[in-house]
């Protein structure tokens, strides 16, 4: 790792500054927006690493947002995680057809984040990381969806 770039796109400030806090500490660069328009406008502008993508935004949605990302030949091969409190048998299985890379569910396990985090900066992602770490970890984010 030599500080790849994250943008993270969260409307909740207390998430948003816990990932911010826990990336950096990992040595990330973070890129920061809390509506899905911002998001795609910072990705064009960036060409960050990672996408953290929250699915309830303000003003469009994290689908929305994907859909615009993948629709642009700037940002279409970016790698895209839904980052979203919905939860629920068949969600995830929803975000992946959506076209999503990958798919974490808040609550949020750090340890989780973090693993998922280098494995998609390292080129390895599509992985699934709560097999791969047995759900070891602590959940430490606020919900934050509406």
């Amino acid at each position: 790792m030599a500080g790849e770039r994250v943008l993270v796109v969260e409307d909740n400030e207390k998430n948003m500054k816990l990932f911010r806090d826990v990336l950096q500490a990992k040595g990330y660069r973070t890129l920061e927006a809390t509506t899905g328009s911002r998001a795609v406008e910072l990705a064009a502008e960036h060409s960050p690493d990672l996408v953290l993508m929250d699915i309830q935004l303000p003003d469009i949605d994290g689908v929305e947002a994907l859909g615009r990302l993948r629709a642009d030949a700037r940002t279409a091969s970016l790698p895209v995680l839904a980052l979203t409190a919905q939860a629920m048998q068949g969600d995830r299985e929803r975000f992946l057809a959506a076209g999503f890379d990958g798919y974490l569910s808040k609550p949020l396990n750090i340890a989780e984040l973090v693993a998922t985090v280098r494995q998609y900066c390292d080129g390895r992602g599509r992985c699934d990381t709560q097999a791969a770490l047995g759900g070891a970890g602590e959940q430490q984010t606020e919900d934050g969806e509406r």
